[in-house]
């Protein structure tokens, strides 16, 4: 008798056991994963990241209660081919989008959201897409969105007060009318949430594209009202005030404000984070939920913005159109599901790295032939599998400027100069160390040549 209540404990045991691993495994296989990605926000701009002027409770805190990326770079200094290297594993040495402009990605690439969909998740994207239109192959709803509601280009996303924004509807990119009394933001930031409260058969992939901090300085009025005076004058110095006639889509309005902007900018878009984690835990997904925050590039110098007022780009040199640190090191924060909280990991990686990562995430085949590597590991609270052997950036808009990070090394061929940096006493990149070390020079040259492939859209300027 006692062997057989014995085996019946064992047994019962055994069931409980084997009922509670398909929970977990769920948990670790299909998990949500949200990417937010802010528009020109800068290294400093987060107090976490060193903001001393702005407050960012709710990074801080997500932050606290996550993984700090100290190292991790975008895809380019400016946006659609930031954009690209995110949504294709490629870093600039053989992104087929190199540059801004309206170039679409092409129909047959393997792209994230793609990816996503044919491993069962319902994909949604909200804010600037920047990689093609209704009318061409990097139309959304063609590169794996379910759904979309947001800017198609980076031209229109210039504005945040507009009379139509593009969604799909119906299977197909379609203009979106709104009430060009509206700031954008807000509106688009509801839409997203909406999303999110759906009760979800699948798992979901949501992709936040927030437009702000990014010129133009406009701010929602809500939250602007914080950085005024009771005369409607700004609460900081405006030393610069921008004065601009508007021409077509891609110019800024003039803005007698634009720190208060600024300053009413950044606070919204913490205060957004913070209602997302919110509703996160109030509807429980929280547990079952990746959620990333980072930027696109370096600090804008645009638009009226005086960059240097709140030291957007840190100790950091650069900003927007650099390759200095400060036009490529941006924030990345990872919080929720299973990552430990409170850590910091100092491993360089860029957002090529992304969809390799996802795709280990979610137990998916990861595509071949692309540069990035996964840091799932580092997500896990373990030491990342496969590390770099160097970061590759390359950039078009000024000529043919290049950069290369291998370990502590850092050389930059920008507007003429070649330029050695030790990042790891010279974070601010002020010393060229190029003549005293002719051979790392020679190596990171080198990697500089055989790292990357001609470009169709981006030939080389000599």
């Amino acid at each position: 008798m006692r062997k057989l209540i014995s085996y019946s404990l064992i047994l019962s045991s055994l069931i409980v056991l084997v009922s509670a691993k398909p929970s977990h495994e769920n948990i670790l296989t299909k998990p949500n994963i949200i990417y937010i990605m802010a528009d020109d926000l800068g290294y400093g701009d987060i107090g976490c990241y060193g903001q001393k002027t702005l407050k960012t409770p709710n990074l801080d805190k997500m932050a606290a209660e996550g993984i700090r990326f100290t190292d991790f770079y975008s895809g380019n200094t400016v946006c659609a081919p930031s954009r690209y290297a995110l949504m294709t594993g490629l870093h600039m040495g053989h992104a087929y989008i190199r540059g801004n402009g309206e170039f679409p990605i092409r129909e047959n690439e393997q792209v994230l959201p793609k990816i996503m969909q044919e491993n069962g998740y319902t994909t949604a994207m909200f804010g600037k897409w920047g990689l093609g239109q209704s009318h061409n192959t990097g139309s959304p709803e063609k590169q794996g969105w379910d759904e979309f509601l947001g800017y198609a280009t980076q031209g229109h996303a210039h504005r945040f007060y507009t009379n139509n924004l593009w969604a799909i509807q119906n299977g197909k990119c379609v203009s979106y009318p709104m009430d060009s009394l509206q700031h954008s933001h807000p509106f688009i930031t509801e839409k997203a949430f909406d999303f999110i409260k759906k009760g979800h058969e699948k798992p979901f992939f949501l992709y936040w594209a927030i437009t702000m901090p990014h010129a133009e300085m406009y701010a929602p009025p809500a939250t602007l009202k914080k950085y005024l005076n009771s005369d409607g004058s700004s609460i900081f110095e405006e030393k610069k005030p921008f004065v601009q006639m508007a021409k077509g889509g891609r110019s800024y309005r003039s803005q007698d404000k634009p720190n208060a902007n600024m300053a009413a900018m950044i606070d919204h878009m913490d205060a957004d984070i913070g209602r997302l984690i919110a509703l996160l835990k109030e509807l429980g997904l929280d547990k079952n939920t990746y959620v990333f925050f980072t930027s696109d590039n370096g600090p804008h110098n645009e638009g009226g913005r005086d960059m240097e007022f709140f030291d957007s780009n840190g100790s950091l040199k650069g900003f927007k159109r650099d390759l200095y640190e400060g036009g490529i090191r941006v924030p990345m924060i990872a919080w929720g599901a299973n990552i430990p909280k409170g850590k910091i990991t100092h491993e360089p990686l860029a957002n090529w790295d992304v969809l390799p990562t996802f795709t280990n995430l979610i137990r998916a085949k990861t595509p071949q032939n692309i540069d990035g590597i996964s840091f799932a590991n580092i997500l896990a609270g373990k030491k990342i599998k496969q590390k770099h052997d160097y970061l590759y950036w390359e950039f078009h808009e000024r000529g043919f400027d290049q950069a290369v990070r291998k370990g502590k090394w850092k050389l930059v061929k920008q507007k003429g100069n070649t330029e050695l940096f030790d990042l790891s006493t010279d974070l601010a990149e002020t010393t060229n160390l190029a003549v005293k070390y002719p051979k790392i020079v020679a190596e990171m040259e080198k990697i500089m040549q055989t790292s990357r492939a001609d470009s169709e859209l981006f030939p080389v300027k000599k």
